[in-house]
């Protein structure tokens, strides 16, 4: 149980005196990032979908047929 104690206080050591922490301007710039590629990224892949289902629908189920 002591072995316990130790690394919950070991743990809240590091949380509150080790870590930096970024600031609040720092956190928004970087959430802002995020959700910019996310939503870059989310569209690239819609667009290779689009592109792909095209192929699929004009030239293979045609061949297919």
């Amino acid at each position: 149980m002591s072995r316990i104690v130790e690394i919950w206080k070991e743990t809240t050591d590091e949380l509150v005196n080790k870590v930096t922490w970024p600031t609040w301007t720092e956190l928004r710039s970087s959430t802002i990032i995020v959700v910019i590629a996310s939503i870059l990224f989310a569209l690239v892949i819609m667009l290779i979908d689009k592109a792909f289902g095209a192929f699929m629908n004009d030239f293979l189920y045609k061949i297919v047929e």
